[in-house]
């Protein structure tokens, strides 16, 4: 089938400025003039009102399957004190009645909202759900709380060791406090029953149509253990995701992976491709774990890091030999000079790790000192830019105004001829691509403070960072990230020219009209008909 898009601001992300776009089937077939559009013969033909056309946003990092069961979980997102958690709860269960002794999860809770800047206890969630077991996962992602009946199920007592690299909560007399962070929270929180298939499938119908909605056709699922194997496998081959989804395996199971998922040699199969392998290399600068080469304001603490040299070294390795892409979780400057320093020995020592492009994800608080050798080793950064608004008042206290203005420097990193992109580390925020685009021109913070200006790029470079600069960081960029003949037909439509409109509009304009492979999956009813 052939459509014919015309009438509108069309942005190829690359040099062209065409009157008019040509699809047939799921690719783009030319750019047109607009004496070539109006002799154009084409099944559909559609006027796009004056309104902006760019390629399709894709999204370089977040966590899919868990924005699909973040729709299932208890919000928390509102919540600025322990009683509007409680109530939350509450009214929760008084809502669904779910059945005594089924797992609850909630989701959202930040301390850095609450009073006194403190988590909250196991005691409070006893209170709240005295017949189920519960789960509160922080807003990183990086730590949570369990209440009583919980930590009793999954075997945690004062005898439980801290897992390396985490670090479970407890009280003055070594009793467990349901508090855990890092690894100790995520190897627990694997262990939490999955929602049942019938929830699941409901769940991920709705992210996708979620994530359409907000223009993007190409996601990423930053993480997957053997646990969510299975899963995929059925979603890959019952043909139910429309959505392209990379997934970065969990290289502790790469054996099982390996043997045992058919999606790994690089190719999409029911929209699924495994990309490579993800590690953690330390924790979340909000929660004072991400592990920095100075202190945190008022302390001694530098946060600390979650694998041993030894073990990014045997992943890098194993990375290299496998040939396949390595995402490293660096939020800290001294974890992204661990991740550095590694690839450097690897490198030397004849492994080629730059032609698989490393990605270091958020690289938050990396230094402009560092950016050198993250051009030299082809390390690429994907910032999580929009922490500037989310969290930028709670980096000046945790860093000072000085450091926390250089919270993902992306303006640095282009003056050193650094490729790098932005994402929204989803379920933590949105997949909110247009306000992320605002965040890296604007860096303005909640507080209305502005925070490294001299970090702020262009929304055309903002724009670059997720579409074309993410597709090449999926090895994509022959066949995505601009609109480009041959390229898929991946388009999105927004109610506003984001390059040319006050750039502290842009978080304002809307996403009217999705595209994938030429079919449309979202619209919003913008276009007269």
């Amino acid at each position: 089938m052939k459509r014919l898009y015309f009438g509108g601001n069309i942005v190829t992300a690359g040099t062209d400025l065409p009157f008019a776009v040509l699809t047939e089937n799921d690719r783009i077939a030319a750019l047109l003039s607009k004496n070539e559009a109006l002799s154009c013969d084409a099944d559909e033909k559609i006027d796009l009102q004056g309104l902006t056309m760019i390629p399709s946003f894709i999204d370089p990092h977040g966590h899919f399957a868990s924005y699909a069961m973040s729709l299932l979980e208890i919000s928390l997102d509102d919540t600025e004190s322990a009683e509007d958690i409680k109530k939350s709860i509450t009214g929760f269960i008084e809502n669904k009645k779910p059945d005594a002794g089924s797992w609850l999860t909630a989701k959202g809770y930040d301390h850095n909202r609450l009073p006194g800047g403190k988590h909250i206890t196991r005691e409070l969630l006893d209170q709240a759900a005295p017949a189920n077991p519960l789960v509160v996962k922080h807003s990183s992602g990086h730590m949570g709380v369990f209440n009583t009946l919980a930590l009793k199920i999954l075997g945690v007592t004062r005898d439980t060791p801290d897992p390396e690299g985490g670090a479970i909560g407890r009280d003055d007399k070594g009793e467990p406090t349901g508090y855990m962070e890092e690894n100790a929270f995520v190897e627990y929180l694997k262990k939490v029953p999955m929602p049942g298939e019938k929830q699941l499938m409901e769940a991920f119908d709705r992210a996708q149509k979620d994530y359409f909605a907000y223009g993007i056709t190409t996601a990423q699922e930053g993480f997957v253990p053997d646990s969510l194997l299975s899963l995929y496998k059925y979603l890959a081959q019952s043909g139910r995701l429309e959505i392209d989804i990379n997934g970065y395996l969990d290289i502790g199971a790469r054996e099982v992976v390996l043997s045992d998922f058919p999606q790994c040699d690089g190719r999409y199969s029911g929209h699924f491709k495994a990309a490579g392998y993800k590690i953690f290399l330390d924790g979340s600068p909000q929660g004072r774990t991400a592990w920095m080469r100075s202190p945190y304001e008022g302390s001694e603490s530098c946060g600390y890091g979650t694998m041993s040299d030894e073990q990014v070294y045997a992943a890098v390795k194993r990375s290299a030999c496998d040939r396949k892409q390595l995402l490293a979780h660096c939020n800290g400057d001294r974890a992204a000079q661990q991740f550095i320093d590694v690839v450097a020995k690897a490198q030397a020592e004849g492994y080629d790790i730059r032609s698989l492009r490393p990605v270091m994800i958020h690289a938050q608080l990396v230094g402009k000192d560092q950016l050198p050798k993250l051009r030299e080793l082809g390390i690429i950064p994907s910032f999580f830019v929009a922490h500037v608004y989310h969290w930028g008042d709670v980096h000046i206290k945790n860093f000072g105004f000085e450091r926390a203005c250089g919270i993902s420097p992306a303006a640095a990193a282009l003056k050193e001829g650094i490729l790098f992109t932005f994402h929204q580390d989803s379920p933590v925020i949105a997949p909110d691509m247009l306000e992320t685009i605002w965040c890296a021109a604007v860096r303005r913070t909640k507080g209305g403070r502005e925070l490294g200006k001299d970090m702020a790029v262009s929304p055309y470079e903002a724009l670059k960072a997720v579409t074309l600069n993410a597709a090449y960081q999926y090895f994509e960029e022959n066949d995505k990230g601009s609109i480009a003949v041959g390229k898929k037909a991946d388009l999105a439509l927004l109610s506003g020219d984001i390059l040319h409109m006050p750039a502290d509009k842009i978080r304002d304009a809307k996403v009217v009209l999705t595209v994938k492979d030429g079919r449309t999956v979202y619209d919003a009813g913008a276009l007269k008909k």
